[in-house]
């Protein structure tokens, strides 16, 4: 398989709320307008990780097991994403590779709003310690 499943959602104020609770990250750039107003983005902004999870929940969706015990992401946030966007997680094997992939999420004007790569061991190299 060369692609990995393609998943897509909208952030939204209550998704952001409910990561900051159960993250501990009450940063008011997520969570306060009058705050956020002042910063250079203008309004509030979705967690980074937040969004980075979109990724794995990819990951995990094709590769299971293989992916939550042993597999490596590295990523780089290229622009944050806001309260009623939508992304798009995608990724491809990268050429010359047998398990890693270019991943990126995109959000619904095409602007990048991650890039990475995923490393995801081969299924026997994983034993099923969950």
């Amino acid at each position: 398989m060369t692609k990995i499943i393609s998943t897509s959602k909208t952030i939204n104020k209550t998704d952001i709320e409910k990561y900051a609770s159960a993250a501990g990250d009450f940063n008011p750039i997520h969570l306060d307008e009058s705050f956020a107003k002042t910063t250079q983005f203008g309004k509030c902004i979705a967690h980074g990780m937040m969004v980075a999870a979109s990724i794995s929940e990819a990951l995990t969706a094709q590769f299971g097991i293989n992916w939550i015990s042993k597999g490596h992401l590295k990523i780089r946030f290229k622009s944050p994403v806001f309260p009623g966007e939508q992304i798009t997680t995608t990724g491809e094997l990268k050429k010359n590779s047998l398990n890693t992939f270019s991943v990126k999420v995109t959000k619904n004007n095409n602007q990048v709003a991650i890039t990475g790569e995923a490393s995801i061991p081969k299924k026997n190299e994983v034993k099923n310690e969950l």
